[in-house]
């Protein structure tokens, strides 16, 4: 096990005059003891040598010799050499009454009795544990049967018990020391020191879709993970393209960036514990494709029903998009922005009149490729005073009606016809509960019969359309019925598209 960053005794202001006794020796480390202080949890980590150099004080008073612990953590994870005699060496402490020899005392700066020590102290405490139980091959999840040396109140002198190979003082001890809340983080602590990386998982890809159980990409991604093991325990991750490692970051990494060939692939991320074991994910499925999406029907424009005005005549526009892999959206760029389901094969939009637009569409595959396509059209207004009348028609004048006027007729067979080249139509009306109904004739050849009532006034109303493939000449007649009790039609002209 590697070595983690230790503050020497001389830095941190060890005063070597006040105890002139030879360090005494063991022959191994066989357990961690892990303690708590019993002080404040406020401090401030700058203090954290002054705090050392008390406990010395203390100790030497209790008649200790020097620091009962072999080591200290301060909350931020600073770890600090303790009773002198070398760092890399059995050195026996004072913290452990009766099994002080061929164990290592480490001590958290703070009260854990009901809080929970910081993460930076408890990967401290995992790292160094790791480390002087590596010195002599043993493994931090293991048991080892320990004999007291002296009686303390819990064990008579000479007895045996079975201890985990990093145990919390009261094991040993009659006493709540290291705390009850991170005594039980104690297995937690073991699993860190021992590896493999613990809660290793792919989190999310960036740079694909996820379509059912597979991601799809155009060919560059980036894998996010987690894992719960400190990143001060990891060596390194990976992340594995069809089982090859393909890229490789320290332990503090959380994502890494990859480049797929095109086609199908299993992505995995491997961590490395500084123990050398290492864990793998389970696989994800990525399919790299580049081809782009097809609009299979391009893009079409036709008149809808609406209220229609001079700056927004209602039209429609229509389309159909597919891909292989899978369509994500489909997005109007222009003259709006707007985004679609991958389902959605129309939208109401509106056009100025007398002015020809152009509707934008790019689609989307969840690979992230695209396929732009485009239509356009102008709407054009032709008012009621354009037409063939026959027949008997009234003007009428109101700001309601395009223009300013409409006609109306109660006429049996009254007529208006309007002849235009283009490939939609629009009749605009007016709708009342008194209005009536009306014949359609297109090119000649009766289409519609239209009723015109409504239980709300509407003006401006679209009410009919007629679309074709393309553009033509067609002429467009409407005939008053003379609906019994409600005979009249008023119409504000035509609108078609070309």
């Amino acid at each position: 096990m590697p070595r983690p960053s230790i503050v020497s005794r001389a830095d941190w202001g060890a005063d070597e005059s006040l105890n002139n006794d030879a360090p005494e020796y063991g022959t191994t480390i066989n357990a961690v003891f892990i303690h708590h202080t019993a002080q404040t949890n406020t401090y401030s980590c700058a203090d954290s040598p002054a705090i050392v150099r008390g406990l010395r004080a203390l100790h030497l008073n209790q008649g200790w010799k020097d620091i009962g612990y072999n080591f200290v953590v301060d909350k931020c994870g600073t770890i600090f050499e303790g009773r002198k005699g070398g760092v890399d060496r059995p050195v026996i402490g004072a913290q452990a009454e009766g099994f002080n020899t061929n164990t290592t005392g480490i001590a958290v700066i703070g009260t854990y009795t009901t809080d929970d020590a910081p993460n930076a102290a408890k990967a401290s405490l995992a790292r160094l544990a790791a480390w002087k139980l590596g010195q002599y091959k043993v493994d931090p999840l293991g048991k080892v049967t320990l004999t007291a040396g002296k009686a303390n109140g819990k064990f008579a002198l000479g007895q045996s018990a079975v201890f985990n190979r990093v145990s919390g003082h009261r094991d040993a001890y009659a006493t709540e020391c290291p705390g009850t809340t991170l005594y039980n983080q104690l297995p937690t602590l073991r699993a860190w020191a021992a590896g493999p990386v613990a809660g290793l998982a792919i989190k999310t890809v960036t740079g694909a879709s996820l379509s059912g159980s597979t991601y799809l990409t155009k060919g560059s991604i980036t894998v996010n993970w987690t894992a719960t093991t400190p990143t001060s325990l990891i060596t390194k991750y990976e992340v594995l393209v069809d089982g090859k490692s393909v890229a490789a970051k320290t332990g503090t990494a959380t994502s890494a960036a990859v480049t797929l060939a095109a086609g199908g692939h299993t992505v995995q991320v491997r961590a490395t514990h500084q123990s050398g074991k290492t864990t793998t994910t389970s696989s994800i499925a990525v399919t790299a494709e580049t081809a782009p999406p097809v609009f299979s029907t391009k893009p079409t424009l036709s008149l809808r029903t609406g209220t229609v005005d001079t700056t927004a005549v209602p039209v429609t526009l229509a389309w159909k998009a597919t891909d292989a892999a899978g369509l994500k959206e489909v997005r109007l760029t222009a003259p709006a922005a707007k985004t679609y389901g991958p389902t959605t094969a129309s939208a109401p939009l509106t056009a100025k009149s007398g002015a020809a637009t152009s509707f934008s569409l790019t689609a989307q595959d969840l690979a992230g490729n695209t396929a732009a396509a485009a239509t356009s059209g102008t709407p054009v207004i032709v008012q009621e005073t354009a037409a063939t009348k026959t027949g008997t028609w009234t003007n009428k004048a109101s700001s309601s009606y395009l223009g300013g006027a409409s006609l109306s007729s109660s006429a049996k067979n009254a007529s208006l016809s309007w002849t235009f080249t283009g490939r939609s139509v629009a009749w605009i009306v007016s709708r009342a509960a008194t209005s009536g109904q009306a014949v359609i004739y297109v090119d000649g050849t009766k289409t519609a019969t239209v009723d015109l009532k409504s239980s709300a006034t509407a003006y401006r109303n679209a009410l009919w359309t007629k679309s074709w493939s393309s553009a033509g000449k067609h002429t467009v007649k409407i005939v008053v019925s003379a609906t019994s009790g409600r005979p009249a039609v008023t119409t504000d002209g035509i609108a078609y598209l070309r």
